[in-house]
């Protein structure tokens, strides 16, 4: 046996399990206490930027937003995840659509349904939309964060295969069999360094330290570059879905990079144009105006 499947961290020697807690009748599970927690801790922080001259809501949008924002974090997470990533298989098992703890999310989903859900609630109570997602974007990396330690904790969505010394073996199932597979990037690890904490840090500098945002779209596009560029760079490392291998063989790409190409794009556009955007802001709350 070589150095490359012999070597490295042991997964089930670390003491974690996907549930949280087990009462016998109910299960909770990491994953869902990770998008309760990244909802929580994204509102408290949401509440403080908010706070600022020119904020583009007051806090009774800041509430309903949560509503909206987190219906389209599950909704179009999910379906996402069914239409992107597997769309034949829950073609032929419907019913399996509806298993949200069983894993299954797609980010970029998410994003279209989250932003889905901000156009509706800012056209409802008559708010600048692309404002309000400026101050949202700021707020993702949080729930980005908790939910790629969840991923670490289920043993999923792991990294290829390396001998670098902070690799984990993973329990894989091979012939129907459980067996701890050979030493892998930890890449749910990175992405939560990078997703999380680092785009958390560029985008509260922007907000706290420069004018950013009073230049609408600034901030979420440079979410999205980011986001994107993070996120196109782990896939190289990222070993793909074993129903999405063919896919990458054939097109040279994951289908997240591929997902994120739009984003990058979408994202520089965004940051090029947001300084013709900028304009004297009216605050939601508050008596001074911004220029």
């Amino acid at each position: 046996m070589n150095s490359v499947s012999s070597a490295g961290i042991d997964f089930t020697k670390l003491g974690l399990s996907p549930v949280a807690l087990d009462l016998g009748f109910f299960e909770l599970r990491w994953y869902s206490l990770a998008y309760l927690a990244g909802i929580f801790l994204g509102y408290w922080y949401l509440l403080r930027l908010i706070r600022q001259p020119g904020a583009p809501m007051a806090r009774r949008h800041a509430d309903d937003l949560v509503f909206f924002a987190a219906l389209g974090v599950i909704l179009g997470g999910r379906l996402g995840y069914v239409l992107f990533y597997r769309p034949g298989f829950y073609a032929e098992n419907p019913l399996e659509i509806f298993k949200l703890w069983d894993g299954g999310m797609s980010f970029h989903g998410g994003v279209i349904g989250t932003s889905l859900g901000i156009i509706y609630m800012s056209w409802k109570e008559k708010l600048q939309w692309l404002r309000v997602h400026d101050y949202v974007a700021c707020v993702v990396p949080i729930g980005l964060f908790t939910g790629r330690l969840a991923n670490f904790v289920n043993g999923e969505l792991w990294g290829a295969p390396t001998t670098v010394p902070w690799a984990v073996r993973f329990p894989e199932v091979v012939a129907g069999v459980v067996v701890l597979g050979p030493p892998r990037h930890p890449s749910q690890l990175y992405e939560a360094a990078l997703e999380g904490i680092l785009l958390f840090a560029i985008l509260a500098i922007l907000f706290w330290r420069t004018r950013a945002r009073y230049q609408p779209g600034l901030l979420v596009g440079a979410f999205l570059f980011f986001y994107g560029l993070f996120r196109f760079g782990v896939e190289f490392i990222r070993e793909p879905d074993n129903h999405l291998r063919q896919f990458a063989e054939a097109t040279g790409l994951h289908m997240g990079q591929w997902l994120c190409v739009p984003m990058i794009l979408g994202g520089l556009y965004l940051m090029a144009t947001a300084k013709g955007r900028r304009e004297r802001i009216e605050p939601t709350v508050g008596l001074e105006s911004v220029a």
